[in-house]
């Protein structure tokens, strides 16, 4: 990747634990130059914007695991990303099953505690769905993309040093969305001015992110991860390479014929494999 040239992340005068909604000591993030602390910046700075917009129907309900599971999210930004990264897997929000409840994207309970060893204190949401409870570690319930995907590189890598040697997972917007009976909704589901407001602010957060950890391939986990990636890359300019593999969720009937042999082939065909074996 030809180097582009460092643009300023989100000024970081205004951000404080408390407008952030986070611990006191999250203040010293604002002023770090680690790749780990420039990522964390990049998501603070989408975070304090985010908060300033409204949502109509069909949301009725808005998860941030970035404030209520900011222990854990911290706690798997501080362990795997304190390096600059090859590759960044991208996915496009979280689910209420992964992410929603651990703070780590793809974040199916036993993985993030068992074998990504990720550990802290999840609170809650201000305003929870009945429905919806969020329990952090103790959540009962599987996500089957989460479960599918750290399954698949723990067969694969072994450990999560091998996979986190050169690779980083991060989703491209923080934000979970349900109706009013609690059904999750992606950023598709939006009404199409709110979705392009959101996803214009996630875009440049998304660049900050690749240009803190120095990313030369970002794979778009499903096609509407990797359409925005590109188109956000494009736009600011870098030659970041970006591709895509098939979206593990189980609502995609190809992804339960056999996604792991098919991601692995991919990843191969991407030159991606060697990178994590």
């Amino acid at each position: 990747m030809e180097a582009a040239e460092e643009t300023e992340l989100w000024p970081t005068d205004g951000l404080t634990s408390t407008n952030l909604q986070l611990p006191p000591e999250a203040d010293a993030l604002l002023e770090g130059k680690s790749p780990a602390a420039r990522f964390l910046q990049a998501e603070l700075g989408l975070n304090r914007r985010l908060q300033e917009m409204t949502f109509c129907d069909p949301v009725k309900y808005i998860y941030n695991p970035l404030v209520y599971a900011w222990d854990l999210h911290l706690c798997y930004v501080n362990k795997y990303c304190q390096a600059h990264k090859t590759v960044l897997f991208l996915g496009m929000n979280p689910g209420p099953f992964g992410m929603a409840q651990t703070g780590v994207p793809f974040g199916e309970v036993q993985f993030v505690r068992d074998w990504l060893q990720i550990t802290g204190e999840v609170t809650r949401p201000e305003v929870e769905h009945p429905k919806r409870p969020i329990q952090g570690l103790n959540c009962q319930r599987s996500e089957v993309s989460g479960a599918r995907f750290w399954g698949f590189f723990q067969k694969l890598c072994v450990t999560p040093a091998a996979f986190f040697r050169n690779c980083f997972v991060h989703n491209l917007c923080p934000l979970v969305f349900m109706n009013e009976a609690g059904k999750n909704l992606t950023p598709s589901d939006l009404p199409a001015a709110q979705r392009e407001k959101l996803l214009q602010m996630c875009d440049e957060a998304l660049c900050q992110v690749v240009q803190a950890l120095g990313v030369t391939t970002v794979v778009g986990i499903g096609k509407l991860a990797e359409t925005r990636a590109r188109k956000a890359l494009c736009t600011a300019g870098t030659e970041t390479r970006v591709v895509g593999i098939m979206h593990p969720s189980p609502r995609n009937p190809q992804a339960n014929k056999g996604w792991e042999e098919i991601t692995r082939n991919r990843l191969e065909e991407l030159n991606i494999l060697p990178l994590l074996t």
